[in-house]
C-alpha cells in the first residue's frame, strides 16, 4: 500500500511537468497543443484524489503532505500556465494594462490556494476555484476579444473573494452521479472542439457551454441551500436560548 501511495503522489506530481509543457507550447505559439496538454492535466487532477483515497495515502505515508502537493500542481496547471497561454496568444493587451490583467488571476489564486476553508466540509469550493485553464480554453476556442477577456479575468478574480459555493464534481455528494457523467461529456467535448479548431461545430460548442451553465446553476443552488441551513441552525439556536 505504501508503494501504491507513492505511485499516486508521483502521478499527481506529473501535473507539474504538464504545466511546463503547456508553457513551452504557449511560448512556441502552439495554443492547441497547450490545450491538449491542459486536458491531460485535467484528467490527472480529476482522478488522483480518488486514487489517493483508495491507496489510503494519509495512513500509509503520513509524513508526506499530498494536499500541499496537489495545491502546488493545481496552481501551476490551473493558474500560472493558463495565464502564460493567454499572454502568448495575444488575448491580453500590451503594456501595463496587460501586465495588470495577467497579475490579477495569479494574485487571486495565490490567495485561493492558501485558504484553509477553500474546500468546505460538504465538499464544495468556496469562492471561484481558479479555473483559469477553463477560461483560457474558451478564450481560444471562441476567439474572444480583448475587452471580453479583460472582463472575464476581472470578474473571476473578484469572485475568488466572494463566498459562493462551487460544485466540486468528483466530491460534492449532491447530484454526484449526474455531475460526474456531465463532466465526462464535457471532457469529450473539450477534445472534440480542439480537433475541430478553428471551426468548432455549433452543436458540440452548445454541449460544452451547456455544462458550464449546469455548473453555475448547481453552484448557485448549493450556495442557497447552505445559506438556508445556516438560517435554520440560527433559528434553532435562538429558540434553544
Amino acid at each position: 500500500m505504501r508503494l501504491a501511495g507513492g505511485a499516486v503522489h508521483v502521478y499527481t506530481a506529473l501535473g507539474s511537468v504538464l504545466a511546463l509543457l503547456v508553457v513551452l507550447a504557449a511560448l512556441d505559439g502552439d495554443a492547441v497543443t497547450a490545450l491538449w496538454v491542459g486536458l491531460a492535466a485535467l484528467v490527472i487532477d480529476g482522478t488522483d484524489g480518488m486514487l489517493a483515497r483508495r491507496a489510503r495515502v494519509k495512513e500509509t505515508i503520513p509524513w508526506f503532505d499530498g494536499a500541499l502537493l496537489d495545491n502546488i500542481v493545481d496552481y501551476l496547471t490551473y493558474a500560472f500556465a493558463p495565464v502564460v497561454l493567454l499572454w502568448t496568444t495575444g488575448a491580453l493587451p500590451e503594456g501595463p494594462l496587460g501586465w495588470l490583467l495577467a497579475a490579477l488571476p495569479l494574485l487571486a489564486s495565490s490567495y485561493q490556494f492558501c485558504r484553509v476553508d477553500a474546500k468546505t466540509d460538504d465538499h464544495t469550493f468556496l469562492g471561484f476555484p481558479s479555473y483559469w485553464n477553463v477560461v483560457a480554453f474558451y478564450v481560444v476556442v471562441l476567439d474572444l476579444s480583448r475587452p471580453v477577456v479583460a472582463a472575464l479575468l476581472i470578474a473571476c478574480s473578484v469572485l475568488v473573494f466572494v463566498p459562493v459555493r462551487y460544485l466540486y464534481p468528483s466530491r460534492t455528494e449532491a447530484l454526484r452521479g449526474l455531475s460526474l457523467a456531465l463532466t465526462a461529456v464535457w471532457l469529450v467535448t473539450y477534445a472534440v472542439l480542439l480537433l475541430q479548431l478553428p471551426d468548432p461545430h455549433p452543436v458540440v460548442l452548445a454541449l460544452s457551454l451547456g455544462y458550464i451553465g449546469y455548473y453555475v446553476a448547481v453552484s448557485g443552488w448549493l450556495t442557497a441551500r447552505a445559506a438556508a441551513r445556516r438560517r435554520s441552525a440560527a433559528r434553532s439556536a435562538a429558540r434553544a436560548a
